[in-house]
Protein backbone atom coordinates (compact mmCIF):
# COMPACT_ATOMS: atom_id res chain seq x y z
CA UNK A 1 0.00 0.00 0.00
CA UNK A 2 1.72 3.15 -1.19
CA UNK A 3 0.14 6.67 -1.11
CA UNK A 4 -2.20 7.44 -3.95
CA UNK A 5 -2.10 3.98 -5.03
CA UNK A 6 -5.18 3.14 -6.64
CA UNK A 7 -7.16 0.31 -4.94
CA UNK A 8 -8.94 -2.46 -7.42
CA UNK A 9 -12.72 -2.81 -7.12
CA UNK A 10 -12.78 -6.27 -5.16
CA UNK A 11 -10.09 -4.97 -2.51
CA UNK A 12 -12.15 -1.61 -2.51
CA UNK A 13 -15.62 -3.95 -1.93
CA UNK A 14 -13.85 -6.18 0.88
CA UNK A 15 -12.58 -3.28 2.48
CA UNK A 16 -14.91 -1.69 2.92
CA UNK A 17 -17.56 -4.59 3.94
CA UNK A 18 -14.82 -5.82 6.34
CA UNK A 19 -15.58 -2.20 8.28
CA UNK A 20 -19.24 -2.29 8.31
CA UNK A 21 -18.18 -6.06 9.69
CA UNK A 22 -15.78 -4.80 12.58
CA UNK A 23 -18.73 -1.74 13.36
CA UNK A 24 -21.58 -4.63 14.20
CA UNK A 25 -19.10 -6.89 15.87
CA UNK A 26 -17.92 -4.22 18.29
CA UNK A 27 -21.50 -3.12 18.78
CA UNK A 28 -22.52 -6.60 19.72
CA UNK A 29 -19.86 -6.94 22.32
CA UNK A 30 -21.36 -3.49 23.97
CA UNK A 31 -24.48 -3.96 23.99
CA UNK A 32 -24.37 -8.11 24.31
CA UNK A 33 -21.88 -7.81 26.73
CA UNK A 34 -23.79 -5.61 29.52
CA UNK A 35 -21.05 -2.85 29.11
CA UNK A 36 -23.71 -0.76 28.15
CA UNK A 37 -27.34 -0.92 29.20
CA UNK A 38 -30.36 -1.17 26.57
CA UNK A 39 -31.94 1.59 27.66
CA UNK A 40 -29.21 3.55 26.12
CA UNK A 41 -28.21 1.14 22.99
CA UNK A 42 -29.89 -1.37 21.79
CA UNK A 43 -28.70 -4.43 20.78
CA UNK A 44 -28.50 -5.27 16.98
CA UNK A 45 -30.96 -8.03 17.19
CA UNK A 46 -33.30 -5.87 19.14
CA UNK A 47 -32.75 -3.01 16.46
CA UNK A 48 -33.74 -4.98 13.51
CA UNK A 49 -36.61 -6.76 15.01
CA UNK A 50 -38.18 -3.35 16.19
CA UNK A 51 -37.29 -2.42 12.80
CA UNK A 52 -39.49 -5.21 11.10
CA UNK A 53 -42.17 -3.88 13.68
CA UNK A 54 -42.39 -0.52 12.49
CA UNK A 55 -42.36 -1.72 8.58
CA UNK A 56 -44.77 -4.23 9.01
CA UNK A 57 -47.34 -3.08 11.48
CA UNK A 58 -46.54 0.66 12.30
CA UNK A 59 -46.41 2.29 8.36
CA UNK A 60 -42.88 3.18 8.60
CA UNK A 61 -42.69 2.49 4.93
CA UNK A 62 -44.70 5.83 4.28
CA UNK A 63 -42.16 7.82 6.72
CA UNK A 64 -39.49 6.67 4.64
CA UNK A 65 -41.05 7.75 1.30
CA UNK A 66 -42.49 10.95 2.81
CA UNK A 67 -38.81 11.96 3.73
CA UNK A 68 -37.23 10.54 0.28
CA UNK A 69 -39.60 12.65 -1.29
CA UNK A 70 -38.87 15.70 0.81
CA UNK A 71 -34.88 15.03 0.00
CA UNK A 72 -35.76 14.65 -3.75
CA UNK A 73 -37.99 17.46 -4.35
CA UNK A 74 -36.20 20.42 -2.26
CA UNK A 75 -32.85 19.09 -3.87
CA UNK A 76 -34.10 18.93 -7.57
CA UNK A 77 -35.44 22.65 -6.85
CA UNK A 78 -31.82 23.54 -5.40
CA UNK A 79 -29.81 22.11 -8.27
CA UNK A 80 -32.19 23.21 -10.64
CA UNK A 81 -31.46 26.98 -9.93
CA UNK A 82 -28.14 26.32 -8.45
CA UNK A 83 -26.80 25.05 -11.54
CA UNK A 84 -27.27 27.70 -14.16
CA UNK A 85 -26.77 30.13 -11.31
CA UNK A 86 -23.36 29.19 -11.10
CA UNK A 87 -22.57 28.49 -14.67
CA UNK A 88 -23.54 32.08 -14.72
CA UNK A 89 -21.31 33.27 -12.38
CA UNK A 90 -18.58 31.42 -12.93
CA UNK A 91 -18.41 32.72 -16.85
CA UNK A 92 -19.16 36.29 -16.38
CA UNK A 93 -17.29 37.88 -13.79
CA UNK A 94 -20.04 40.54 -13.65
CA UNK A 95 -22.72 38.28 -12.68
CA UNK A 96 -19.87 37.07 -10.21
CA UNK A 97 -19.33 40.46 -8.41
CA UNK A 98 -23.46 40.86 -8.32
CA UNK A 99 -23.89 37.60 -6.80
CA UNK A 100 -21.12 36.35 -4.78
CA UNK A 101 -21.34 38.29 -2.05
CA UNK A 102 -25.01 37.48 -0.66
CA UNK A 103 -24.30 34.29 -2.05
CA UNK A 104 -21.27 33.41 0.29
CA UNK A 105 -23.17 35.13 2.98
CA UNK A 106 -25.99 32.90 2.87
CA UNK A 107 -24.12 29.59 2.75
CA UNK A 108 -22.94 30.55 6.65
CA UNK A 109 -26.48 30.76 7.74
CA UNK A 110 -27.88 27.37 9.19
CA UNK A 111 -30.85 26.28 7.37
CA UNK A 112 -32.34 24.90 10.72
CA UNK A 113 -32.35 28.55 11.97
CA UNK A 114 -34.90 29.50 8.83
CA UNK A 115 -37.14 27.09 10.48
CA UNK A 116 -39.19 29.01 12.81
CA UNK A 117 -39.78 31.56 9.94
CA UNK A 118 -40.56 29.20 7.37
CA UNK A 119 -43.07 27.37 10.24
CA UNK A 120 -44.77 31.11 10.16
CA UNK A 121 -44.63 31.74 6.44
CA UNK A 122 -45.51 28.24 5.07
CA UNK A 123 -46.71 26.29 7.83
CA UNK A 124 -45.98 22.76 9.01
CA UNK A 125 -46.43 21.39 5.35
CA UNK A 126 -44.42 20.22 2.46
CA UNK A 127 -43.44 23.64 1.51
CA UNK A 128 -41.88 24.42 5.10
CA UNK A 129 -39.64 20.91 4.89
CA UNK A 130 -38.91 21.78 1.05
CA UNK A 131 -37.49 25.58 2.06
CA UNK A 132 -34.92 23.87 4.37
CA UNK A 133 -33.21 21.70 1.89
CA UNK A 134 -33.37 24.42 -0.46
CA UNK A 135 -31.89 26.98 1.46
CA UNK A 136 -29.19 24.29 2.88
CA UNK A 137 -28.22 23.01 -0.55
CA UNK A 138 -28.87 25.90 -2.83
CA UNK A 139 -25.92 28.34 -1.82
CA UNK A 140 -23.33 26.37 -1.16
CA UNK A 141 -23.92 24.33 -4.76
CA UNK A 142 -23.95 27.65 -6.56
CA UNK A 143 -20.73 28.78 -5.29
CA UNK A 144 -18.89 25.54 -5.74
CA UNK A 145 -20.05 25.64 -9.94
CA UNK A 146 -19.20 29.08 -10.15
CA UNK A 147 -15.76 28.20 -8.56
CA UNK A 148 -15.32 24.97 -10.97
CA UNK A 149 -16.79 26.96 -13.98
CA UNK A 150 -14.34 30.06 -13.31
CA UNK A 151 -10.92 27.55 -13.02
CA UNK A 152 -11.78 25.90 -16.29
CA UNK A 153 -8.46 25.86 -18.27
CA UNK A 154 -7.55 29.32 -19.97
CA UNK A 155 -5.92 27.40 -23.27
CA UNK A 156 -9.13 25.83 -24.05
CA UNK A 157 -10.92 29.16 -24.03
CA UNK A 158 -8.44 30.96 -26.23
CA UNK A 159 -8.24 28.06 -28.49
CA UNK A 160 -11.81 28.12 -28.76
CA UNK A 161 -12.19 31.76 -29.57
CA UNK A 162 -9.38 31.24 -32.06
CA UNK A 163 -11.77 28.63 -34.28
CA UNK A 164 -14.34 31.50 -34.24
CA UNK A 165 -16.69 30.46 -31.19
CA UNK A 166 -19.01 32.65 -29.84
CA UNK A 167 -19.58 33.76 -25.85
CA UNK A 168 -22.47 31.62 -25.84
CA UNK A 169 -20.65 28.72 -27.69
CA UNK A 170 -17.83 28.98 -25.70
CA UNK A 171 -20.41 28.21 -22.87
CA UNK A 172 -22.31 25.56 -24.09
CA UNK A 173 -19.13 23.46 -26.36
CA UNK A 174 -16.27 24.37 -23.42
CA UNK A 175 -16.76 25.63 -20.38
CA UNK A 176 -20.08 23.06 -19.35
CA UNK A 177 -19.11 19.97 -20.87
CA UNK A 178 -15.12 20.93 -19.30
CA UNK A 179 -17.16 21.40 -15.78
CA UNK A 180 -19.33 18.89 -15.72
CA UNK A 181 -18.00 15.97 -14.41
CA UNK A 182 -17.19 17.89 -11.45
CA UNK A 183 -20.56 19.65 -11.46
CA UNK A 184 -22.20 16.24 -10.97
CA UNK A 185 -19.41 14.88 -7.89
CA UNK A 186 -20.52 18.58 -6.69
CA UNK A 187 -24.27 17.31 -6.57
CA UNK A 188 -23.06 14.02 -5.24
CA UNK A 189 -21.94 15.68 -2.05
CA UNK A 190 -24.48 18.43 -1.82
CA UNK A 191 -27.30 15.18 -1.89
CA UNK A 192 -25.72 13.91 1.12
CA UNK A 193 -26.33 17.17 2.53
CA UNK A 194 -29.95 17.19 1.80
CA UNK A 195 -30.40 13.75 4.46
CA UNK A 196 -28.99 16.16 7.00
CA UNK A 197 -31.66 19.06 6.71
CA UNK A 198 -34.73 17.06 5.68
CA UNK A 199 -33.99 15.31 9.22
CA UNK A 200 -33.44 18.53 11.08
CA UNK A 201 -36.95 19.68 9.61
CA UNK A 202 -38.88 16.65 10.39
CA UNK A 203 -37.84 16.35 13.91
CA UNK A 204 -39.57 19.86 14.33
CA UNK A 205 -43.34 20.07 13.41
CA UNK A 206 -43.62 17.24 10.93
CA UNK A 207 -46.66 14.50 11.23
CA UNK A 208 -44.66 11.79 8.71
CA UNK A 209 -41.30 10.81 7.87
CA UNK A 210 -38.60 9.45 9.26
CA UNK A 211 -37.11 12.38 11.76
CA UNK A 212 -40.88 12.32 12.85
CA UNK A 213 -40.20 8.49 13.91
CA UNK A 214 -37.23 9.74 15.55
CA UNK A 215 -39.08 12.24 17.79
CA UNK A 216 -41.70 9.93 18.63
CA UNK A 217 -38.73 6.84 19.68
CA UNK A 218 -37.01 9.58 21.70
CA UNK A 219 -40.06 10.31 24.07
CA UNK A 220 -40.53 6.75 24.26
CA UNK A 221 -36.73 6.03 25.08
CA UNK A 222 -37.02 3.51 21.91
CA UNK A 223 -32.76 3.74 21.20
CA UNK A 224 -34.44 0.39 19.08
CA UNK A 225 -36.62 2.04 16.50
CA UNK A 226 -34.28 5.12 16.96
CA UNK A 227 -30.83 3.42 15.33
CA UNK A 228 -32.94 1.61 12.74
CA UNK A 229 -34.26 4.86 11.32
CA UNK A 230 -30.64 6.45 11.74
CA UNK A 231 -29.66 2.63 9.58
CA UNK A 232 -32.55 3.35 6.95
CA UNK A 233 -31.40 6.92 6.29
CA UNK A 234 -27.83 5.83 6.11
CA UNK A 235 -28.74 3.04 3.79
CA UNK A 236 -30.72 5.13 1.20
CA UNK A 237 -28.01 7.75 1.10
CA UNK A 238 -25.59 5.05 0.32
CA UNK A 239 -27.58 3.53 -2.26
CA UNK A 240 -28.09 7.31 -3.71
CA UNK A 241 -24.21 7.95 -3.14
CA UNK A 242 -23.65 4.59 -5.42
CA UNK A 243 -26.44 5.72 -8.13
CA UNK A 244 -24.70 8.94 -8.86
CA UNK A 245 -21.44 7.73 -8.94
CA UNK A 246 -22.29 4.80 -11.54
CA UNK A 247 -24.26 7.41 -13.21
CA UNK A 248 -20.86 9.55 -13.30
CA UNK A 249 -18.41 6.77 -14.92
CA UNK A 250 -21.59 6.38 -17.54
CA UNK A 251 -22.05 10.15 -18.57
CA UNK A 252 -18.21 11.62 -17.94
CA UNK A 253 -15.81 8.09 -18.37
CA UNK A 254 -12.63 10.45 -19.36
CA UNK A 255 -12.72 12.13 -15.82
CA UNK A 256 -12.50 8.31 -14.38
CA UNK A 257 -8.75 8.14 -16.16
CA UNK A 258 -6.47 9.83 -13.44
CA UNK A 259 -8.27 8.49 -10.71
Amino acid sequence: MKPLQPVGPGARAALGVGFFVLFVGVWSVVTFGGLVQKTFLADPISMLRSGWTLLAEMGFAKDIGMTVFRVVGGFAIAAALAVPLGVAMGAYKAVEAFFEPFVSFARYLPASAFIPLLILWAGIGEAQKLAVIFIGSFFSLALMICVTVGNTRRDLVEAAYTLGVSDGGLIRRVLVPGAAPEIAEQLRMVLGWAWTYVIVAELIGASSGIGHMITDSQALLATDQIIFGIIVIGLIGLASDLFFKWLNRRLFPWAQLGR
